[in-house]
């Protein structure tokens, strides 16, 4: 992806996420310079990957799949290893009309999916084979807003703004908007982007930069090069 295209992301997605109601946190709007500046302040927002993540996957066609994030916190996995702590995270992600964020499964996280507010959700789910593989013909269990819900392979559900479904490792999902845009919470167990998504084809979870601009604002994927 162009800089200059994920720039023009941001601008776009953070005036959605302001119209429902929602602010970013202040080091959102921090500029590359001013992170470095207070890098030894960020030791854990750096650490843990808080922060913005426009994604197409690799595949280079952002509208068609792809994805907005913004982890607005992330727990510690020592903590988790050792069942006690900071164990959670959470997220805000915009799904785009028809876009989708491909199949995958965690092999940790158990995650809240929440329609905020926007347009329709859809999940679609099918259930693993007994390596924890993605099984066509399986099915599984989910919970909607708490409720338990048995789900047949590829079954679509269709989540309508404040409604959720609670997914954990081995529920294999994809996800796009229907009929608009969504914005979305994801409340779950400590996130780690780099080593817990299987994906059911052979993609990549992080695009690659084209650096035609300079960076409003960094990245994630950023930090490494930008910052100690």
């Amino acid at each position: 992806m162009k800089r200059s295209r994920i720039n023009d992301i941001m601008d776009q997605t953070d005036e959605m996420i302001r119209s429902h109601g929602f602010t970013l946190p202040p080091f959102a709007y921090w500029t590359p310079e001013e992170f470095k500046a207070r890098e030894s302040d960020a030791r854990h927002v750096i650490d843990v990957r808080c922060g913005w993540d426009i994604t197409d996957y690799g595949d280079g066609d952002f509208d068609k799949m792809g994805l907005f994030l913004f982890t607005l916190r992330n727990g510690l996995q020592s903590d988790l290893a050792k069942g006690g702590g900071m164990c959670y995270a959470e997220k805000l992600l915009i799904s785009r009309q028809d876009q989708l964020s491909p199949m995958h499964t965690h092999v940790l996280k158990a995650e809240d999916i929440i329609n905020r507010g926007g347009a329709t959700l859809v999940v679609e789910l099918f259930g693993s084979d007994d390596a924890g593989g993605f099984a066509e013909d399986r099915g599984g269990v989910v919970w909607l807003d708490g409720i338990r819900h048995s789900f047949n392979p590829g079954e679509k559900l269709r989540l309508a703004p404040g409604e959720s479904v609670t997914l954990r490792p081995g529920d294999w999902h994809a996800f796009w908007g229907e009929g608009g845009d969504v914005l979305i919470g994801v409340v779950s167990t400590v996130n780690d982007d780099e080593t817990d998504n299987i994906f059911r084809d052979p993609i990549g979870r992080f695009a690659e930069v084209q650096e035609d601009v300079d960076p409003t604002h960094l990245l994630v994927s950023d930090y490494s090069k930008w910052l100690g």
